[in-house]
C-alpha cells in the first residue's frame, strides 16, 4: 500500500510567471523558500524586476512551442534539479463573438491555454515519476465552469484544462503525483484591465462578496494544492461566491 508523502515541494516552476497570478504565486512561493523558475512570453522588463525581486530563475519561451518548453526544462533541470510542482497558469484571452473568431484565433487559444499544459506537463512528468512525488496545478477560470457569452474559444480551452486535470489525477496517483486546478473568478489582472467602470460595478454587484479577487488569492489556493498530499482531481474556484 502507497504511503502518502506529504513534504512541501521544493523546486517550482510557474508558467506565465512574469505577471499577475503567476507573479503572484512565484512570490508565494519564494516566501515559502522554494527554489522557484518561472517561464514568460514577452515581458522581459517585469520578468528580470520579479527575479531580482525574489531570487527565482526567469526563463524565456511561449508555452505553445513544445521545443522552447521542453528545452527551457532541460536548462531548468540542470540548474534547480527535476521540478516537483508545476503550475500551469500561462494563459491568454480574447473577446470576441463566436460568428468573428478566425481559424488562427481559435487555434492560437488552444495552443497557449491547453496545448501549453499538454507541453509542459509531458517535460516535467519523467523526474515526478522517476521520484514517485509531484504536484500539479492547472489553472482554468469560472469561464471552463459555466461558459461565457463572447469568449467561446477561451471556455472551451479553459474547460478543457478541467477535464484534462481530472483525468490525469486518475492516471498519475499511482506514481505519488497530484493534479489539482484553481478555476478563478473575475481578478485583478492586466487580463481584465480593459473592463470599464460600469462592468467592473456590476460585477462586484453580481459577487456576493461585492469585489472582485486578487492574484494573491488565487495564490493561496494554489498553495493549498502544493500542501495537499491526499486532494487530486479536484477544481477550487476562488471567486467571491458569483459562482456556487
Amino acid at each position: 500500500m502507497q504511503t502518502l508523502n506529504d513534504r512541501f515541494p521544493e523546486r517550482i516552476l510557474v508558467t506565465g510567471g512574469s505577471r499577475g497570478i503567476g507573479a503572484a504565486c512565484v512570490r508565494a512561493f519564494a516566501a515559502r523558500g522554494c527554489r522557484v523558475t518561472f517561464l514568460y512570453a514577452r515581458s522581459d522588463e517585469a520578468a528580470a524586476a520579479l527575479a531580482a525581486e525574489t531570487g527565482a530563475l526567469a526563463v524565456k519561451a511561449d508555452v505553445a512551442d513544445r521545443d522552447a518548453v521542453f528545452a527551457a526544462v532541460e536548462r531548468i533541470t540542470a540548474v534547480m534539479g527535476a521540478v516537483d510542482c508545476l503550475v500551469n497558469n500561462a494563459g491568454i484571452a480574447q473577446f470576441r463573438l463566436f460568428t468573428d473568431i478566425t481559424a488562427d484565433e481559435w487555434n492560437r487559444m488552444l495552443d497557449v491555454n491547453l496545448g501549453g499544459v499538454f507541453h509542459c506537463t509531458q517535460a516535467v512528468l519523467p523526474g515526478m515519476i522517476r521520484e514517485k512525488y509531484g504536484r500539479i496545478i492547472n489553472l482554468s477560470s469560472i469561464w471552463g465552469l459555466t461558459g461565457a457569452s463572447c469568449e467561446v474559444h477561451y471556455s472551451a480551452a479553459k474547460a478543457g484544462i478541467i477535464g484534462l486535470t481530472r483525468a490525469l489525477a486518475k492516471e498519475l496517483g499511482p506514481s505519488g503525483i497530484t493534479v489539482n486546478c484553481v478555476a478563478p473568478g473575475v481578478i485583478e489582472t492586466e487580463m481584465n484591465a480593459a473592463l470599464d467602470a460600469d462592468t467592473r460595478a456590476a460585477l462586484c454587484d453580481e459577487t456576493p462578496l461585492e469585489c472582485i479577487g486578487r492574484p494573491e488569492d488565487i495564490a493561496q489556493a494554489v498553495l493549498y494544492f502544493a500542501a495537499a498530499p491526499f486532494v487530486t482531481g479536484q477544481v477550487l474556484s476562488p471567486n467571491g461566491g458569483i459562482v456556487i
